[in-house]
């Protein structure tokens, strides 16, 4: 046999083992959970086509002032009335706890007919109110996504790996359309790069039907709603929250502020592609790496986790900044927002009921989204050396870090000491002594 059909060969086997492999991603848990997985891979890579369309519109095709200019415009416009659309989604989801199929569906579908409005009027003021629409979709189309979860899956305690295989899909799926973008967006247009997330977004609303119904019965009592709302937010799972919330709003301070000194620096668009990839590969190596840390440790330890590996990041870049070392830190800030979400996403959809889950989900994505914008923000209004920019990014990642942990600690602490006064009490032996992290 020609050397040239043994590689032929060889290629075949390799893209056929491939796809073997992505098809049993989709497959392997069940038939409600291949529909989530594909309405989740049509919503990531639709977002990923906008974010391309809308780069290339913000931030390239302009000067630096302008650009910093409509950034900050864009930030400014997410972030107002984010705010209370929150709380409007809690409350929707409060009201219909069983409506987060319909979620994924009108989510999905209404992102087509928006980016398909973007892709016409571009160059016109609607742009940004558009951009925010689509902004808006695409978190309630993770709140459903992230609430339906648990309902797809056979064990409970599948919880983390399960949003670790979507979070894989994602990025597979967002890996495989980035091609097409860069020819909309390079040899054609943007339009072109937003019409084609038109199509991806109608697939995963298509997707998102077959679903199962989800129908919650409810006790309509005061008392019974009072119960939901402190049920939406237990102590453990507020601490998460405020320490996830760190991971992104580095990850907002950390993005812009690279942007913004390679854009100074004349860097193109391959470069910013490169940063993207290298984030995109962070999160992907998250995905694997989390399920295998949730057979060792709790969900809190894996936030803490990424907050340490973006503080460390942070400082190596501050000292060799650069492509490779922008990279690294690309990479780590992926990693570090993956670890940290698919512990606190496990530990809400563990600790909190089914019903309540909806506003929980609303209220923390509310919160990430305010402190992603607030962290971008500051390195857009304010033009901070970079140097100095990463070095504060790894002092705040280590504040962080105590504050969470001595918040998780404290309470850890005192119940041991309680349990061990009462059996002393009690005339018991004392119990061995244990490492307070193995309780959490």
């Amino acid at each position: 046999m020609p050397v040239t059909e043994q590689k032929a060969g060889r290629v075949q086997t390799v893209v056929r083992a491939l796809g073997r492999r992505f098809h049993t991603m989709f497959t392997s848990r069940g038939p409600g959970f291949r529909r989530l997985a594909q309405s989740h891979a049509g919503s990531t890579a639709g977002d990923t086509l906008v974010a391309m369309a809308l780069g290339s519109t913000l931030f390239f095709s302009v000067p630096s002032t302008e650009a910093r200019e409509n950034v900050a415009l864009y930030l400014l416009i997410t972030l107002a009335p984010f705010a209370l659309i929150g709380p409007f989604l809690g409350a929707f989801f409060a009201r219909f706890p069983g409506a987060y199929r319909g979620g994924l569906v009108v989510s999905s579908a209404l992102r087509a007919f928006v980016a398909v409005g973007l892709a016409i009027w571009l160059d016109t003021f609607l742009l940004f109110p558009m951009a925010f629409l689509l902004l808006v979709l695409s978190r309630f189309h993770g709140i459903s996504r992230s609430s339906v979860v648990p309902i797809v899956l056979d064990d409970a305690r599948d919880l983390i790996s399960g949003n670790a295989q979507l979070a894989r899909i994602g990025v597979i799926g967002s890996a495989l359309i980035v091609p097409l973008g860069l020819l909309g967006v390079g040899f054609g247009h943007p339009s072109i790069t937003l019409i084609l997330s038109a199509l991806v977004y109608t697939w995963s609303a298509l997707s998102a039907v077959g679903l199962p119904p989800l129908r919650v019965e409810r006790d309509r009592s005061r008392e019974a709603r009072a119960a939901r709302r402190r049920a939406a937010a237990p102590r453990a799972v507020r601490l998460a929250r405020f320490a996830t919330a760190g991971v992104r709003f580095l990850n907002g301070f950390l993005l812009l502020l690279v942007a913004f000194a390679f854009r100074d620096e004349d860097a193109g668009l391959l470069d910013f592609s490169a940063l993207l990839v290298a984030a995109g590969i962070g999160y992907f190596v998250a995905a694997f790496v989390t399920p295998i840390l949730d057979r060792k440790i709790s969900e809190e330890p894996m936030v803490v986790t990424g907050l340490a590996i973006e503080a460390g990041a942070a400082f190596i870049a501050a000292q060799v900044f650069g492509l490779p070392a922008a990279a690294l830190l690309a990479a780590a800030a992926g990693f570090a927002w993956g670890t940290a979400k698919f512990g606190f996403d496990g530990l809400l959809q563990a600790t909190v009921p089914e019903e309540a889950r909806g506003r929980a989900f609303t209220n923390a994505e509310t919160f990430f989204q305010i402190a992603w914008v607030v962290g971008a923000l500051l390195p857009v209004i304010l033009v901070i050396p970079v140097s100095f920019g990463l070095t504060v990014a790894g002092l705040i990642a280590l504040a962080i870090q105590v504050v969470y942990i001595s918040a998780v600690l404290v309470p850890v602490v005192r119940h041991r000491r309680s349990a061990v006064a009462a059996a002393e009490t009690a005339g018991e032996r004392k119990p061995p002594e244990k490492n307070v992290l193995d309780l959490m």
